[in-house]
């Protein structure tokens, strides 16, 4: 009996600690502990089963939290679709027939909600299935901090001004992740991303037909995928190298000029100012690891939406 009631303290203390958290607006990674204890299984589960389908969706997971995250914080805004109120952020340039993932969410949000109505956010299944995704394929780990709500709206010229592109030049790269309140080097340790997923012709078109910076073979290679003219949706691979394992190899890639995008080979360019970091990492893939999932965490904690702000959104496409 005693071991029951003291179950029970347990429960109530960590119902206590995650109302706790959302109500001060700090995350705490056993926010669930009690409220639904299976969503994090559930969720790496529905992560390692997606994954296994098409490797590629790791990416996809991960870059979803990203472009939630970088768009008024991490709220899941990036999910909702349009309304007679809003345009959503699935129509800005930086996502319209490129971000995916959705049916992964919406499968895990179904999950979910059948194991404990109510409880779990989009925002917090977007950002551990990022985390889940990049153990999947290799990665580092690192505690997801836990407690956001959902946005009840969503800005598609909020997602056209803050989102980088992979047409900007160093300069504007640093600024941008700047604005987020990133340093140089965790700009560079998150672009390291790029070590799985793949990207459009139309994004690298410039890049390859265009550019100096770039080894002439692997140029070459990706002309005979790439036209002039034409198959703008035809994909190559981020890492030309390793693109279905999280490692290293990005870096590595750009030292030999053999960054897809134009902003992926300004990270190493010339006597640039960020030259020595992706050397750094292309020679210690631990470091990079380290700094990566120091950056996530502090990705995942940009303007959470705690306490009474927000709700948790029983379909993550729309608002209650």
């Amino acid at each position: 009996m005693a071991f029951h009631s003291h179950g029970h303290i347990f429960s109530f203390s960590s119902i206590l600690f995650c109302m706790f958290a959302m109500a001060s607006s700090q995350l705490t990674s056993n926010c669930y502990e009690s409220t639904c204890p299976q969503a994090l299984s559930i969720i790496k589960t529905a992560v390692i089963g997606a994954v296994a389908k098409e490797h590629r969706m790791g990416a996809s997971l991960l870059r979803l939290h990203f472009h939630d995250c970088f768009v008024n914080g991490c709220d899941a805004s990036v999910l909702l679709d349009d309304t007679s109120t809003f345009t959503g952020e699935k129509s800005a340039a930086a996502n319209v027939n490129s971000l995916r993932g959705f049916e992964v969410i919406d499968d895990i949000k179904t999950k979910v909600e059948a194991a404990c109505p109510g409880v779990v956010s989009c925002a917090d299944i977007l950002a551990i299935a990022a985390r889940d995704s990049v153990v999947t394929l290799g990665g580092p780990s690192w505690n997801v901090g836990l407690g956001r709500r959902d946005s009840t709206t969503a800005s598609k010229d909020a997602a056209t001004t803050d989102i980088p592109s992979p047409l900007m030049d160093l300069s504007a790269l640093i600024s941008s992740f700047s604005n987020k309140g990133f340093n140089t080097k965790e700009m560079v340790a998150l672009s390291g991303a790029h070590t799985t997923g793949q990207a459009r012709c139309q994004l690298f078109r410039g890049r390859v037909y265009n550019e100096s910076s770039i080894e002439s073979n692997f140029a070459t290679s990706l002309k005979s995928n790439c036209p002039s003219t034409g198959g703008d949706s035809n994909l190559s691979p981020l890492d030309v190298t390793t693109n279905v394992v999280f490692d290293n190899a990005y870096f590595k890639n750009l030292i030999n000029k053999k960054g897809l995008l134009h902003s992926d080979q300004q990270l190493f360019n010339s006597g640039g100012s960020t030259d020595s970091q992706v050397t750094a990492y292309s020679n210690d893939p631990s470091a990079f690891y380290a700094d990566f999932a120091s950056a996530m965490i502090k990705m995942g904690n940009l303007s959470p939406l705690t306490g009474k702000s927000g709700q948790i959104r029983t379909n993550c496409h729309k608002v209650n």
